[in-house]
């Protein structure tokens, strides 16, 4: 039995709760991965898996095997990346979760780390807040960027690094061409939420945080929505003030990723004015790897940090 493997499968029956996507992402046949997962069962002497006609969760005994692999294979790519590369040449895959309201930051964050260290491969994911949570708690991400308010309600072992404050606008077709030669998207005066209210709006679904957040302004500012529609994906909501009737309620970061669009127009909502920092999170009781390190030494740059607010925030500088 190929230890380390049989490990790694088992990581991968918990983050996908299903053996036949657990071993097509492992590149195996389901057979295959029951074989090796009852080989680890007879290591140990226990069962460590439920199972019925389906996954159906790990034993106790099992949670314990699970906790172990996920430090060993921790700890072997801790290894890999110190044999594999030095502090200057950082080499090895990084893992980077995101909320989907930061994706475009997230994704022009991988681009600056690939463009100053080659050697690194970062996964952007798209994740909701509580899957954030649960991959670094898990180890699965070695760094997530999302909503930082969230962490002393949870506690645990995470630290923070501040990247920039999430601002809200009424995104909308404009309701007029721009003057003169002026192109793409233009920021338009402020509005309230309350009138932002009255107008046909697709909105998150509700299990969404960011929706919480939203829905919370509304209430504060004393209205009730009845979205037109909502979706799970950030990109439906910008598509569907472009093709469709209906606004949206965006963060700045969104809006700046639609800023090449013709005819749309971005209005600041106010009364009240919501702000919500955004954070990258990691694990503080592990061990980073190299690719950790030179990520986190990035997150810090104050090159990068005036990069990551020029495309959020409440979009008052141009692009860089």
């Amino acid at each position: 039995m190929n230890l380390l493997a049989s490990l790694r499968y088992l990581v991968a029956l918990h983050e996908h709760r299903h053996f036949g996507r657990a071993a097509q992402a492992c590149h195996i046949t389901q057979p295959a991965l029951s074989n090796a997962l009852r080989a680890l069962e007879k290591e140990f002497g226990v069962v460590v898996v439920r199972r019925g006609r389906s996954f159906e969760g790990f034993t106790p005994e099992g949670e314990r095997v699970l906790a172990t692999a996920q430090r060993m294979l921790h700890e072997h790519q801790v290894l890999q990346q110190d044999l594999s590369s030095d502090a200057a040449h950082p080499r090895g895959t990084l893992r980077l979760g995101a909320v989907p309201t930061a994706m475009p930051i997230l994704a022009r964050f991988a681009a600056q780390l690939q463009a100053r260290h080659p050697g690194i491969v970062p996964v952007a994911l798209s994740m909701s807040s509580q899957a954030l949570e649960a991959g670094l708690e898990s180890i699965a991400l070695d760094l997530a960027l999302g909503y930082t308010e969230r962490m002393p309600a949870r506690g645990g072992p995470l630290r923070a690094w501040p990247q920039y404050v999430e601002h809200y606008f009424l995104l909308r077709r404009a309701p007029r061409p721009p003057k003169g030669a002026a192109r793409g998207l233009q920021i338009g005066p402020p509005m309230a939420w309350a009138d932002a209210a009255a107008l046909p709006l697709c909105l998150l679904t509700p299990e969404m945080h960011n929706r919480s957040l939203v829905d919370g302004a509304f209430r504060s500012a004393g209205a009730t929505v009845l979205p037109a529609m909502e979706t799970d994906s950030v990109l439906t909501l910008a598509l569907s003030v472009v093709a469709g009737n209906v606004c949206s309620v965006l963060p700045g970061a969104l809006v700046d990723a639609v800023r090449g669009h013709d005819g749309l127009e971005a209005l600041p909502l106010t009364g009240p004015v919501l702000t919500t920092p955004i954070g990258f999170m990691s694990h503080r009781q592990v061990q980073p790897t190299r690719a950790l390190d030179a990520a986190l030494a990035l997150a810090q740059d104050p090159d990068w940090l005036q990069h990551a607010a020029a495309h959020s925030g409440l979009l008052a500088a141009e692009p860089l």
